[in-house]
């Protein structure tokens, strides 16, 4: 024990000494892994800008000082933030928000965004004021690619269109075939209707117009917040009021004309053949017809003449007449008359916009709510004529079912307009003739009731009762086969199943004596490995609770032999005396645990004397003063008991022997009624329990104790504090029919 206690202290001086060592290291290292764990602080809008939607979604921390270029009343509390670098969104959603102009520090997370990755949770700070960063000079089609989202740029072009709304007014300005939405606030010193046809320049902040499925993240347009109003400049009014100018005829939008200038709205005039309010409406003249897409929702009767203003353009390669305005004249409605015509004037281009009619067969027609008009169906007949197919569509009331009770294969006549498509090779892609009034659609020709498809539809039916009929016989003839064949089937399978029966039984009997025998050869062969497993408990018990304690004591003996020998020569003698004493002692255990014979103490005394012969053994010659003691009525136990609990003493003494280092050890051993009770108590140095070595040390003492007590049916208690000593305490039940003597002690002590 000393030893074991040298090395530890040699030990925790070690430690302590290289303790300072250990810890300046671990301050060395600890901010370098935390400035290595640590994300990197974004600290301008371009590096927010360059993240992938993979690295913005990561929440990285961002900290940026800029200017704000916008924030709209209807953005709650979102705006737009420049530094030198770019330009980025801040999803602020709160009720307090920067003003355009003010000189913030933004601190926040990066989030992929809808489009392009922002700073979201933001925390900001109004440092100043500042003013707005240049503007960008930059043409529609390269802000219509998404590369100038969030910042400020400069545009000119033509204001096509103005819409009031309740915080701004929406400017739709076109330029080189582009078109964009600039907002600004409401001017007081212009008609903004005034500003459509105007030359304008605007500088604002650019935000990109997004598919709000977040999955796709696609850009759809842009639009432009001009902040200021000196930011919106008209560079050009269109001057004279439009509904003033020349009139010129319809076919004059697609045709030269020298005095037409680019940018600027024409004046035209028509007859309404078709009107789709708020989408556009078709106008015929003496020689031919025009798409006028407008967005004014006047209606139109068809035959009303109107005066008409709005931009030149193209759609798939025809005349159109784009953001237009009408107004209807006091002439009296006169309606068109239609164009006889041909699928091949057609085909070669004519005839776009105007009003027409046609002869063509009724192949389908299809019916589905309107969803424009209430009360309304919109039907969609597919017509065919001369080996072109053809559609012809229009809005009908519900009630009204003439196009809808026009049989399929009808030849019919129908009036409306050509709305054509052409491709760049100037073939014709679609025909849609559009129907204004269900009556324009005539029968010339019923189709016969006995047409191919009822034809076909009889055919069809007969083929199928002949299919039936021949099926049926067929099968009532398999099944009458097949019912046959499982009657026979079914007596072959029963003198079968007899005769299995009979075998089965057979077998049953022969594989259940099989098992009887296996099941008792197993239960024999387990009580075998049992018998053997419990022999060798004992017999490893045994040794070490004789041979090992004896051997012990010998050691001892031996020890103080040597220590006597030469000063005091008869002393030594008698401790060799005793040492042969305990070699015979080992020997008589030796056999008696093979052989399993009769403890020789327990044949010689009772128990108390033999705890009382054993121990003194084995404490002879060290410096422990022991007493052993004896309380209530001592009386012989069963074998069993009294061997145990021998043992028992035997291996707590020889433990107090030889961890202790103690200087007085007692034995108590209480008789009572229903139970007996041994404690051993020492003086010594103690131990803690949960450090307490084990098996697994080659230590048994106290495993070899416990299982005694449980074979017993017993209770072992061990308690022990350093410096206090320890106490082992076993109470074990006495069984009812134990053998009792005539005499009773109430307390011996030996």
């Amino acid at each position: 024990m000393s030893r074991q206690s040298n090395v530890r202290a040699r030990f925790q001086n070690r430690l302590l000494r290289f303790l300072p060592v250990i810890a300046a290291v671990f301050c060395c290292t600890l901010p370098a892994a935390r400035a290595q764990t640590a994300p990197t602080v974004l600290t301008n809008a371009a590096d927010v800008l360059s993240l992938s939607a993979e690295q913005a979604r990561k929440k990285l921390p961002v900290s940026v000082r800029g200017v704000v270029t916008a924030a709209e009343p209807t953005w709650r509390g979102q705006f737009f933030l420049q530094d030198e670098t770019s330009g980025v969104f801040v999803e602020n959603k709160a009720d307090d928000h920067p003003e355009p102009g003010d000189l913030v520090e933004v601190k926040g997370v990066t989030q992929p965004g809808a489009f392009a990755p922002v700073i979201s949770k933001p925390t900001w700070s109004v440092l100043g004021t500042a003013p707005l960063p240049k503007a960008k000079r930059v043409s529609l089609e390269q802000l219509m690619s998404g590369l100038e989202d969030g910042q400020r740029v400069e545009i000119g072009g033509v204001v096509r269109a103005v819409t009031s709304l309740t915080w701004a007014l929406d400017i739709q300005v076109a330029s080189g075939g582009n078109r964009i939405h600039i907002f600004r606030k409401r001017p007081t010193d212009v008609d903004p209707q005034n500003l459509i046809g105007a030359r304008v320049r605007a500088r604002g902040v650019v935000a990109a117009s997004f598919n709000r499925e977040a999955a796709l993240r696609h850009l759809m347009s842009v639009v432009m917040f001009v902040t200021t109003t000196n930011d919106f400049v008209v560079e050009q009014l269109e001057g004279k009021n439009p509904f003033d100018k020349e009139i010129i005829p319809l076919s004059g939008v697609g045709e030269y004309r020298r005095d037409i200038q680019p940018g600027q709205r024409v004046h035209l005039k028509g007859v309404v053949t078709m009107q789709r309010p708020g989408q556009d409406l078709f106008l015929q003249d003496t020689n031919s017809g025009l798409q006028v897409r407008t967005r004014q929702a006047d209606k139109l009767q068809v035959g009303d003449v109107v005066d008409v203003v709005g931009f030149p353009d193209l759609d798939h390669f025809l005349p159109v007449l784009d953001d237009a305005l009408f107004r209807k004249t006091s002439e009296t409605r006169m309606p068109a008359a239609p164009k006889e015509t041909t699928i091949g004037e057609i085909q070669i281009g004519r005839h776009h916009a105007d009003l027409i009619t046609l002869q063509a067969k009724l192949l389908e027609r299809t019916v589905r709510r309107s969803q424009t008009t209430l009360g309304s169906s919109a039907i969609a007949l597919l017509l065919q004529a001369d080996g072109l197919a053809f559609t012809a569509e229009g809005e009908v009331p519900e009630t009204n079912d003439k196009l809808t009770t026009i049989p399929i294969g009808s030849t019919v006549e129908v009036t409306g307009v050509c709305f054509t498509q052409s491709g760049e090779d100037q073939k014709l892609h679609s025909l849609q003739l559009l129907l204004a009034d269900p009556g324009t659609v005539r029968i010339l020709r019923r189709a016969s009731w006995f047409t191919t498809q009822r034809l076909l539809v009889g055919v069809a039916i007969l083929f199928a009762v002949l299919v039936v009929a021949v099926s049926w016989s067929v099968t009532v003839s398999k099944k009458n086969s097949v019912l046959r064949e499982l009657i026979h089937d079914r007596e072959t399978a029963q003198l079968a199943l007899q005769h299995a029966h009979d075998q089965l039984e057979d077998r049953v009997k022969e594989r259940t004596a099989q098992l009887k025998f296996q099941i008792t050869a197993r239960k024999e062969s387990e009580l075998q490995f049992k018998a053997i497993l419990k022999e060798r408990t004992r017999l490893a018990q045994e040794l070490h609770d004789t041979v090992e304690q004896t051997l012990t004591g010998i050691a001892l003996q031996l020890d103080t032999t040597s220590k006597l020998f030469a000063a005091r020569p008869e002393g030594a003698s008698h401790h060799l005396e005793l040492a042969r004493n305990l070699v015979s002692q080992s020997q008589v255990d030796v056999r008696r645990s093979v052989w399993d014979l009769r403890s020789r103490a327990l044949e010689q005394f009772d128990l108390p004397g033999a705890l009382s012969t054993s121990c003194k053994q084995l404490t002879d010659g060290t410096n422990i003063h022991l007493e052993v003691s004896a309380k209530g009525r001592v009386r012989p136990l069963s074998e069993t008991i009294e061997e145990n609990l021998l043992r028992i003493a035997q291996e707590s003494l020889t433990n107090v022997i030889k961890h202790s280092g103690a200087t007085a050890a007692s034995i108590e051993l209480d008789y009572g009624a229903q139970n007996v009770m041994l404690q051993i108590q020492d003086n010594g140095r103690g131990f803690e329990q949960e450090k307490s070595a084990g098996p697994s040390e080659g230590h048994f003492g106290l495993l070899g104790i416990s299982e005694r007590a449980k074979r017993l049916g017993g209770e072992l208690s061990v308690s022990s504090e350093i410096g206090r000593g320890t106490k082992v305490r076993v109470q074990v039940p006495i069984e009812q029919n134990s053998p009792s003597p005539d005499f009773a002690a109430p307390e011996a002590v030996i």
